[in-house]
C-alpha cells in the first residue's frame, strides 16, 4: 500500500510536445520509494475514474456524502503548457495526493489509485532535454 506521497515540483517536457509534469515522490508500506512522473491530464483521468467507480463518496447523491478530494479544476485557453499553471497547482496538487491517500483503504487501495502512483517505464528512463 502507499504509505505517502509528496509532490516535489514540475518539470518541463518538450515529447512528444511542450508540456509539463509533477515530480512525485511515492513512499510504499514496504520502505521503497520511488520517483513518479504525471501529467495533470492523468489526475485528472484517475480523478474521473474515481467519481464513477465511487458516485456516493463523490457526493453524486449528497454533496454532504463527499470524501473524494477536490482536483484544482481544468485550466480553459490551452494555457496549461505555461509554467504559472502547473506551478500554481503544484500545493493543490500535493494536498490532493495526500488527502486520497488517506481515504479509506477501499478507495485509498483500489486498482486505479494503486495503478496511478506505480512506477512505469518512462518514470525510470525520462526524456532528456
Amino acid at each position: 500500500s502507499i504509505a505517502e506521497v509528496k509532490v516535489l515540483d514540475v518539470q518541463k517536457r518538450r515529447i512528444p510536445n511542450k508540456h509539463y509534469v509533477y515530480i512525485i515522490k511515492v513512499t510504499w508500506s514496504n520502505g521503497a520509494t520511488e520517483v513518479i512522473y504525471r501529467r495533470y491530464s492523468k489526475f485528472f483521468d484517475l480523478q474521473m475514474q474515481m467519481l464513477d467507480k465511487f458516485p456516493m463518496e463523490g457526493g453524486q447523491k449528497d454533496p454532504k456524502q463527499r470524501i473524494i478530494p477536490f482536483l484544482p479544476g481544468k485550466i480553459l485557453f490551452r494555457r496549461s503548457h505555461i509554467r504559472d499553471v502547473a506551478v500554481k497547482r503544484l500545493i493543490p496538487i500535493d494536498e490532493y495526493c495526500k488527502a486520497l491517500i488517506q481515504l479509506p483503504p477501499y478507495i485509498s487501495q483500489c486498482e486505479e489509485v494503486l495503478q496511478f502512483f506505480e512506477t512505469r517505464p518512462d518514470d525510470l528512463t525520462p526524456p532528456k532535454e
